[in-house]
């Protein structure tokens, strides 16, 4: 009989990000907020765990002290559950030392770790993707299809089919042809898989599960460092490649503008995505904050998250991250303000020219992320710039058009951003 418990999930968190910079200037990608109060790494593991995969490791690279502390104060079973969420770094073996060159290379540098675990399946997950997927039902496809390789898909629509793997399958979702990213129109057109519809094109989510015999003999016999550009275009014609159709909601936070677009998503009556659900939680460290205080204040479609201070402000269409202090007479709209990792204290704010941490008494901001530990003055003004610019300052970046005040930065009285004129 197959069993979950039989399961390795593999997520795939070393890359730099850096479509997502400068939210990643300080921090590995599956690391960066989301929600408020969780992190991108929170919905693979918590899939896992709702699917009843209870051993997962994080593969990790880049920056990631921040990511290996949340995983280690968040994930941990107790004494009678058999279960563990570990890191799988990358790490100097004999006397080379070379960093992971792409997905399936990454792994391939874990083959031992793999064989150790003793799992007959492994499933491969991104680490920046927000969907809520019951894995065992993926797996029971896998399993009665008798199939070697198990690739989740969604349609998507022409303009996007670009980013994605896009895959020809026949009548029992067996993948028959594969291309990465097709740019080509001629290319395109050969793939549409349901021809008229808003979405023609299926397109690969970069989940993959493998029987793990498989996916070493494809890593250890091969040099392939990717799994959508190489490992499963040339499995197809030798292997038994199946395409698991997903119809749920699930979305690639790759770039600042998915990334922003995504959580104010979140903060609408009708959001796409919502993370209350009783029986599939999405988890995340647990933290002992006080209810959010809100004084004499106007708010709307705003997701609040705890130990917040909003006083005299009006906040709408927004995302206001745990520990964020708002001071009066501030107006935020259709922005992610990330909160901070502690309460501010006089010495700390003397230190750092007096400014508090949070958006500082008239304050004005609106397209923006403020990233965690951001100090606004008095009297700021912050503003988006036309859609498609791109600028890189000292103490700001914009990313098609969207202002982001990276980690840390400190903004004194009066600063202003963007246009001179409000659209």
């Amino acid at each position: 009989m197959h069993s979950m418990k039989d399961v390795l999930g593999i997520v795939m968190g070393g890359g730099r990000g850096s479509r997502l910079y400068p939210l990643t200037k300080l921090r590995a990608k599956p690391a960066v907020p989301i929600a408020g109060k969780y992190r991108l790494i929170d919905v693979p593991i918590s899939n896992c765990i709702n699917s009843g995969i209870k051993t997962v490791a994080v593969l990790t690279q880049f920056k990631s002290v921040s990511l290996h502390r949340h995983i280690a104060r968040t994930y941990n079973f107790d004494s009678f559950t058999r279960g563990w969420v570990e890191i799988f770094a990358a790490e100097q073996r004999d006397t080379e030392f070379e960093l992971y060159q792409g997905t399936a290379d990454a792994v391939r540098k874990q083959v031992l770790e793999i064989e150790s675990s003793g799992a007959e399946y492994s499933l491969i997950l991104a680490g920046d993707h927000l969907y809520r997927m019951d894995y065992s039902q993926l797996a029971e496809f896998h399993w009665e299809k008798g199939a070697d390789i198990t690739v989740a898909v969604q349609p998507v629509y022409q303009k996007d089919a670009g980013r994605f793997g896009i895959m020809k399958v026949d009548k029992d979702y067996k993948i028959t042809s594969f291309v990465e990213k097709p740019k080509d129109p001629d290319v395109l057109a050969e793939f549409e898989f349901d021809k008229g519809a808003d979405k023609p094109f299926l397109g690969s989510m970069g989940i993959y599960f493998f029987n793990s015999k498989t996916l070493i003999d494809l890593l250890v016999n091969t040099t392939d460092t990717d799994f959508g550009g190489e490992i499963i275009p040339k499995a197809i014609d030798r292997l038994k490649v199946y395409a698991y159709p997903f119809e749920g909601y699930w979305e690639d936070i790759g770039t600042i503008e998915s990334f922003y677009q995504t959580n104010l998503a979140l903060a609408k009556p009708n959001a796409p995505f919502k993370f209350i659900d009783q029986n599939k939680p999405i988890y995340t460290r647990p933290r002992f904050l006080p209810g959010s205080l809100v004084e004499n204040s106007k708010l709307k479609n705003v997701l609040l998250a705890d130990g917040c201070w909003i006083r005299e402000a009006k906040v709408a269409d927004a995302v206001i991250g745990l520990r964020s202090q708002i001071f009066a007479d501030a107006k935020i709209k259709s922005s992610i303000i990330m909160g901070a990792d502690y309460y501010d204290t006089p010495e700390r704010q003397k230190n750092l020219g007096g400014v508090p941490v949070g958006i500082g008494r008239g304050s004005n901001i609106k397209g923006a992320i403020i990233d965690k530990n951001v100090r606004i003055g008095e009297g700021v003004r912050i503003r988006p710039f036309p859609k498609g610019t791109e600028i890189d300052e000292e103490l700001w970046s914009a990313r098609d058009g969207i202002i982001v005040i990276p980690k840390r930065t400190v903004l004194p009285d009066g600063y202003t951003i963007g246009p001179e004129k409000d659209d």
